[in-house]
């Protein structure tokens, strides 16, 4: 099964006729430096949604893990369970744009032990879902607690020095985009450039011109000329460890890795790598030997 879902299946989902498990719909829509995706929410979201916000619901306060480190597991848990989120339910996640956003909340469900087949992203996200002509509502619903069943660590997850080891050994990927990964501007983070031996992937790629995410042929051509066969060990990440999510769906929805075998996350991202003084960079198009 594909870890994405289309407004046309999502609609025929949400008929509780066709389902035997809960389903659940989360809007995660957030843009750096805001407005508040809560606002947009409030004004129009898909029937039944439930909000959560990146910032404070899925990750923990800046610090030295990085700009949005892995939440606490115990609060996360308490976050997905307050928005309706058991071990029996659907879950379904959209943002409005290009569906990183969504896959944070995916790889955080998964990563807490929810199975494969239970949690996946709409395609194109909220945007999709309107230019479908699907309806939308403001009313905020009040959805009855969950009872959800932490197991954190089903995802694999690197730190800095993991990152390092597998920029040599494996393949590890920079989610950022072409500018970033040269080390030609940083408007966020201490120091410009990448982790030595990693190769930039950006993940705007993952989308076509219509807005959808390209198709599991379009992305394994990708992915493969960026070096993943066979059984490469394969990492990413990107600015804070959020768009970095969507390189491992993209890789699971274009079956280069099965879901009992996903890319690993460098959770800390550069974020966590140019704080860090004595961590080497590297500049330009190429990865420079790690």
């Amino acid at each position: 099964m594909s870890p994405l879902i289309t407004a046309v299946e999502l609609v025929a989902l949400s008929d509780a006729r066709l389902t035997e498990l809960p389903l659940v719909v989360l809007d995660v829509r957030w843009r750096l430096g805001g407005p508040p995706g809560l606002l947009d929410y409030q004004a129009a979201h898909v029937p039944g949604a439930r909000f959560l916000n990146l910032d404070t619901a899925l990750a923990d306060p800046p610090g030295p893990g990085g700009r949005h480190p892995i939440p606490d597991p115990a609060r996360l848990t308490a976050e997905f369970a307050s928005v309706g989120v058991s071990d029996s339910s659907t879950v379904v996640v959209y943002d409005d744009a290009d569906g990183s956003v969504a896959a944070r909340a995916w790889w955080l469900l998964r990563w807490l032990g929810m199975p494969s087949d239970q949690v996946r992203v709409l395609d194109g996200g909220f945007s999709a879902w309107v230019a479908d002509g699907h309806p939308t509502e403001s009313e905020v619903p009040e959805p009855t607690r969950g009872a959800l069943t932490a197991r954190p660590g089903s995802m694999p997850v690197l730190d800095a020095d993991g990152a390092a080891s597998l920029a040599g050994t494996g393949l590890l990927l920079d989610a950022r985009a072409p500018a970033r990964y040269r080390g030609e501007t940083e408007p966020v983070d201490p120091r410009a450039g990448h982790v030595p031996g990693a190769r930039n992937a950006p993940f705007a790629r993952h989308i076509g011109p219509e807005g959808h995410w390209r198709s599991p042929d379009d992305l394994a051509a990708y992915y493969r000329a960026l070096g993943v066969v066979g059984g490469t060990e394969v990492g990413a990440y990107c600015g804070s460890g959020v768009t970095a999510t969507s390189v491992v769906l993209a890789l699971e929805h274009a079956g280069l890795r099965p879901p009992e075998r996903p890319a690993a996350l460098y959770a800390g991202s550069w974020s966590n790598w140019s704080a860090d003084p004595e961590r080497p960079v590297a500049l330009g198009d190429e990865p420079e030997p790690a």
